[in-house]
């Protein structure tokens, strides 16, 4: 997104505090930008960024076409740092590295920005060394911080920043957004279940790892029917390879919710239309035997402990494997 109308678009409320705050001149030293994933907390923040740099402003909206518009687009900026977890966590290092960069004088200008990826994943120690970085701003000086739960950060930091809630955006209008853009019914549908961003479903329609991704999952319920003893080889032949990363092995979780509330609907509902596994009647005989109502609440909640586990750093492999097994019996 290149401009803040067109985040008004999806997010008004959020964007127009911003744009006040800037047709005013009294933008915030910190910002805690808070709202489930695909919100747009990331756009939101780079375009901030933007304008805080941009040489030709027009208006309220940078000009994204300056050296320094392109160089936050490429992530190149020298006086703009972006910090994301080292793991599971964002570590007092980290912390400590971003104000020893931030006692320099700036490349080009005493305009300096960092942005925090994931801020609830601050250790206390990194935590605490922020908020000190906080209690002394710098007149030239922006905070950003990102995340999908503000209230599990420390309420002293939260003090210190201009909160900005991020509102979801209705799945129905996004899916409506994403036929407009070309996609058939049925891709929009799922995209607009998985996501509440335009450009991130966008992004993932046009995608060859989620087109893998949504394949390799719905092979996997559909095992459970045909070939159950071979589980165990096909997560590691196929899950394992393609889900290498956290955020990939959380959409891949996602996924497999969706494929399991699937054939939970087609239980309580005769006519229910399915997001991710297929309408065609031979396959659903087969799943509403092999799994009843009952089972498929206690896989839903077993995918989403699997979901916490891997919040907390258990061993990727370890998880799948533990959660293949769980659904199997």
């Amino acid at each position: 997104m290149q401009t803040w109308e067109e985040i008004e678009k999806i997010q008004p409320v959020a964007s127009r505090t911003i744009m006040n705050s800037i047709n005013k001149n009294r933008i915030s030293h910190a910002y805690l930008f808070q709202g489930d994933r695909g919100t747009g907390k990331k756009e939101m923040a780079l375009l901030l960024a933007k304008y805080l740099f941009c040489m030709n402003r027009q208006g309220v909206n940078p000009c994204n076409n300056c050296i320094n518009c392109q160089r936050i687009d490429s992530g190149n900026h020298p006086d703009m740092h972006w910090i994301e977890p080292d793991g599971a966590s964002i570590k007092i290092e980290q912390v400590r590295n971003l104000q020893k960069e931030f006692t320099y004088s700036g490349m080009e200008s005493n305009q300096k920005v960092y942005i925090i990826k994931d801020a609830d994943t601050l250790t206390v120690n990194a935590a605490n060394r922020l908020l000190k970085f906080l209690e002394e701003p710098s007149i030239e000086t922006t905070a950003m911080m990102l995340t999908e739960n503000g209230h599990a950060m420390l309420s002293t930091i939260r003090s210190r920043c201009q909160i900005i809630d991020l509102q979801p955006l209705a799945p129905g209008i996004l899916q409506e957004k994403l036929q407009q853009e070309g996609l058939n019914e049925m891709d929009a549908k799922l995209l607009s279940v998985l996501t509440n961003s335009l450009t991130e479903a966008l992004e993932l329609a046009q995608d060859d790892w989620f087109a893998g991704a949504r394949k390799i999952v719905i092979q996997w319920v559909e095992m459970y029917t045909t070939q159950p003893e071979d589980i165990y080889t096909y997560i590691h032949q196929y899950w394992i390879p393609h889900f290498k990363d956290r955020e990939s092995q959380e959409r891949g979780l996602d996924l497999l919710i969706l494929g399991f509330k699937d054939i939970l609907h087609q239980h309580i509902y005769t006519d229910a239309n399915t997001i991710l596994l297929s309408n065609d009647p031979s396959k659903l005989e087969k799943r509403l035997i092999t799994f009843s109502q009952a089972q498929l609440l206690t896989i839903l909640n077993q995918i989403l402990m699997a979901k916490r586990k891997l919040k907390a750093n258990v061993q990727p492999t370890l998880v799948i494997e533990q959660l293949a097994l769980q659904i199997q019996r």
